[in-house]
C-alpha cells in the first residue's frame, strides 16, 4: 500500500511540474499546438506506429534468439497487448500479461519474461548511446557528461554472456530458474540494428511536431533521453510526466519553451494513441491461435525440441 502511495505521489508530482509549466506559458503552448499543421500531426502519429513496428521486428528477433519464433501478427499481440500494463503503477502488470499472452502462442513465461528483459535493455542502451552521440553541444544536457562514459560499458553489457549473466543473476534474486541458452551474437546484432532505426523513425515524429527539418540530430537525441530518464524512473507509470519534462529540458534552448512544451504534449498523446491502436489491430490479427503443433515446430525451426541441439550457458550443446 505504502509503494502504490509512493508511485501515485511521484507521478503527481511529475505531472505537478509540468503542469506548472503548462500554465506558466498557457497562451504560447496552446499557440504553438493550434499551429501545428494537420498533416504533421497525422505524420507524427503514422511515425510513431512504424517505429513501434521496428520495435516489435527487434523484440520477435529476440524471442526468436531464445527458442520460440512465432509469426509477425503473434508476436505482436504478446507485447502490444501486454504493453498496455504499463500504463497501470508497476512494471509486473505488463510483465504479467505479457507473460499470459506469450503462453497462447507457445513460449515459456521464463522465456517471454527474458525477452521483454533484454528487450528493454537493449533499447535502453541504444537510447543512451544515441542521446550521448547526438547532445553533447546542448548546454540542458552538457551536466550528462557522464552518459558518454556509459557507452563502452554498454558496448561490454550487450555481449550475450554478459546479457544472460546479468539475467540469470536476477532469474536467481526472483527464485526462478535461469534461462536454458544465450542469446546468440547475430540475435543481438539484429535486435540493436532494428531497434537503432526504431530510435532513428521516433526522432522524425518530433521534427514533425516542432515543424523544423534541421532539427532532425537533436531531435533523436531528444526523445532518446527522454524516453530513458522516463523508463528509468521505474516508479511512475510509463514515465508519464518525468519523459515530457525531460523533452522539455532538452529542447527548450533549441525551440523555446512553450514550442517544447506543445511538442512534449502532442509526443505523449500521439505515443498514447499508438500504443493503442498497435494493441488493437495486433489483438485482431493475432486471435487466432496457432495450432500446438505449429508453435512445436516454430520454436526450433525444424519440429522437434528432443532432437534439435541448442547451447546451454556454458555454450556447449545441450539436446
Amino acid at each position: 500500500m505504502l509503494r502504490r502511495l509512493l508511485r501515485v505521489v511521484l507521478a503527481l508530482v511529475a505531472l505537478g511540474f509540468l503542469g506548472y509549466g503548462l500554465a506558466s506559458n498557457w497562451h504560447e503552448t496552446t499557440a504553438a499546438v493550434g499551429a501545428m499543421s494537420p498533416w504533421a500531426l497525422l505524420g507524427a502519429f503514422a511515425t510513431v506506429l512504424l517505429g513501434q513496428f521496428f520495435m516489435l521486428v527487434a523484440w520477435r528477433e529476440i524471442l526468436a534468439g531464445l527458442g520460440t519464433r512465432v509469426p509477425l501478427r503473434g508476436a505482436g499481440r504478446i507485447m502490444f497487448v501486454g504493453q498496455l500494463g504499463k500504463y497501470i503503477p508497476g512494471v509486473v502488470w505488463a510483465y504479467a500479461a505479457t507473460m499470459d499472452l506469450g503462453r497462447d502462442h507457445g513460449s515459456p513465461p521464463r522465456r517471454t519474461f527474458a525477452t521483454m528483459s533484454l528487450g528493454l535493455v537493449i533499447s535502453l542502451a541504444v537510447a543512451i548511446s544515441l542521446a550521448a552521440a547526438t547532445l553533447g553541444q546542448l548546454d540542458a544536457v552538457r551536466e550528462a557528461w557522464y552518459l558518454v562514459l556509459l557507452v563502452p560499458v554498454i558496448i561490454v553489457g550487450l555481449h550475450p554472456k554478459v546479457l544472460a549473466w546479468g539475467l540469470n543473476l536476477a532469474l536467481r534474486v526472483a527464485r526462478r530458474e535461469p534461462l536454458e541458452s544465450v542469446l546468440p551474437g547475430r540475435t543481438v546484432v539484429v535486435a540493436v540494428a532494428w531497434t537503432a532505426l526504431g530510435w532513428l523513425v521516433y526522432g522524425a515524429h518530433i521534427v514533425l511536431l516542432a515543424g523544423q527539418a534541421d532539427l532532425y540530430v537533436i531531435a533523436i537525441g531528444a526523445y532518446a533521453f527522454a524516453w530513458a530518464t522516463g523508463i528509468l524512473t521505474v516508479v511512475v507509470p510509463a514515465g508519464v510526466g518525468v519523459r515530457e519534462g525531460a523533452l522539455v529540458l532538452v529542447l527548450s534552448p533549441v525551440i523555446g519553451t512553450p514550442a517544447a512544451l506543445a511538442v512534449a504534449i502532442v509526443s505523449r498523446v500521439a505515443f498514447t494513441l499508438a500504443d493503442a491502436a498497435a494493441a488493437g489491430i495486433a489483438f485482431l490479427l493475432g486471435r487466432q491461435r496457432p495450432s500446438s503443433a505449429s508453435v512445436y515446430a516454430d520454436q526450433n525451426g525444424s519440429g522437434s525440441t528432443a532432437l534439435t541441439p541448442d547451447r546451454n550457458l556454458s555454450g556447449s550443446p545441450e539436446a
